[in-house]
């Protein structure tokens, strides 16, 4: 489900009371938790932590580069972390860190399913968003260019 929201706080405030308290909970983890130099805002109908065109303008859409993005879909959420997805260390930590919590982790490539935050371990997602650096995220991304 996509939104037109234009603001954060129109995308929250179209939600439904239930759907609205997960996924701002899990935004306050993730703005908490990502490092400097990432910029918040709606960006593909959904709630976008971007590197700024201002700080890396070369890339192959002309859009920010996505490190990871939030969204209220029809039957769950999505969290979506391309900067862990792009990090197979940050992947086992994320993987490891659902099995240890006892936690059926549901994800494609960097999206990961969940219904509340309790399906979540809360602190091995706050780890591996806040591992990813935004030099390091663009080194990432002009490695995965280069093939």
């Amino acid at each position: 489900m996509q939104s037109s929201a234009t603001t954060v706080d129109e995308y929250l405030a179209e939600l439904a009371p239930e759907r609205r308290a997960t996924v701002a909970a899990v935004r306050d983890l993730v703005r908490e938790a990502l490092p400097q130099g990432f910029d918040e805002r709606m960006n593909w109908g959904m709630i976008a932590w971007e590197v700024p065109l201002e700080r890396y303008p070369d890339t192959y859409n002309g859009q920010p580069l996505l490190v990871a993005a939030l969204a209220s879909q029809k039957r769950h959420c999505s969290l979506y972390l391309h900067g862990v997805y792009m990090n197979p260390g940050l992947v086992r930590r994320l993987e490891d860190g659902f099995a240890e919590a006892g936690l059926k982790l549901d994800m494609g490539k960097s999206c990961v399913r969940f219904k509340t935050p309790e399906d979540l371990p809360l602190e091995v997602v706050r780890d591996v968003v806040g591992a990813m650096r935004p030099d390091e995220f663009i080194a990432l991304y002009e490695a995965s260019r280069k093939r």
